[in-house]
C-alpha cells in the first residue's frame, strides 16, 4: 500500500505485524517474522518500494527511460554507496545473516538493475508515473523505522552530492560481483559505527547505544552452546 508520509508507513507495518500475529493466535497458530526460522526454505524480507513527490504531489522518478532519470540515478547511488553502513539496521540480528545466499535471490552485493530480481536495488518496469526503486536487503526482523530511516539517508545523500550508481546489472548479478556486503552482525555494527555519513542523518549518540545493546546481544550469542555442539560434539570427542 503506497502512502505519502514515511512514518504512516513504518506504522502500517507494525501495524500489519500485529494483526497477523493476532490473527494467527485466534486461529491457534503462531507465526514468526525471524529472518531465516527454516534452513533449505526461504527466509522473510521486508522489501520498500520508493518514489519521490515533488510539492506537487508528482513522481520525480517519472520517465519513459529510468536510467536517464537524474534523481533516480542519483538516488539510487546514494543508497548503494550507503548500504554497507546500512546492514546493522537492515539485517539487526544474528539470524539475520541466514538468510543470505544466491538461490534464494537475497543480494548480497550493492547492485541495481531494471526489473532484476538479483540485484539490491531493483527498478521495475511497468508504466512512467510509477516509476520507483525497489530496495530488496532487509529482513522482515528489521525496525521499519529504522530501516526507512537508513534508506531514505542514502537517497538524500545521492541526490545532494550527485552520486552515480554506474551502469545497471543485467542478468544474474551472483554470477558478476562478488559478496560484498556485511555478511554478519559483527561486521555490519563496525560498517555503522565507522560510518561517517549515517551519523550526519542519525544521531551519533543512538548510534553508539543500538551498537552497544547489539554488540551485547552478540556476545550473549556467542557465549551460548547450541543444540548442535551437544548433538556433534558431546559423546563423539
Amino acid at each position: 500500500n503506497h502512502v505519502n508520509d514515511a512514518l504512516k508507513a513504518c506504522d502500517h507495518a507494525v501495524l500489519l505485524k500485529r494483526l497477523v500475529k493476532n490473527i494467527a493466535y485466534d486461529h491457534e497458530m503462531d507465526t514468526t517474522f525471524m529472518a531465516k526460522p527454516y534452513p533449505g526454505q526461504a527466509g522473510n524480507g521486508l522489501h520498500v518500494h520508493i518514489s519521490l513527490l515533488d510539492k506537487h504531489g508528482n513522481n520525480i522518478f517519472t520517465s519513459e527511460d529510468p536510467e536517464q532519470n537524474a534523481a533516480l540515478r542519483h538516488a539510487i547511488g546514494g543508497v548503494l554507496e550507503t548500504l554497507p553502513a546500512s546492514m546493522a539496521f537492515l539485517c539487526p540480528n544474528v539470524n539475520s545473516y541466514r538468510r543470505f545466499g544466491s538461490q534464494f535471490y537475497v543480494p548480497n552485493a550493492p547492485s541495481w538493475g531494471l526489473d532484476n530480481r538479483t540485484v539490491a536495488l531493483r527498478v521495475p518496469t511497468g508504466s512512467p508515473d510509477a516509476v520507483r526503486l525497489e530496495h530488496r536487503v532487509a529482513g522482515a526482523d528489521a525496525n521499519p523505522y529504522l530501516l526507512l530511516a537508513a534508506v531514505l539517508a542514502g537517497v538524500h545523500h545521492g541526490l545532494t552530492n550527485k552520486v552515480e550508481p554506474g551502469a545497471p546489472i543485467e542478468g544474474n548479478s551472483y554470477e558478476q560481483m562478488e559478496p560484498s556486503l556485511p555478511n554478519n552482525l559483527r561486521d555490519a555494527l563496525r560498517e555503522l559505527d565507522e560510518s561517517e555519513i549515517m551519523a550526519k542523518y542519525i544521531d551519533p549518540k543512538y548510534i553508539d547505544i543500538f551498537v552497544a545493546c547489539k554488540e551485547s546481544e552478540l556476545e550473549e550469542f556467542e557465549h551460548s552452546i547450541s543444540d548442535l555442539e551437544y548433538n556433534w560434539y558431546l559423546h563423539t570427542v
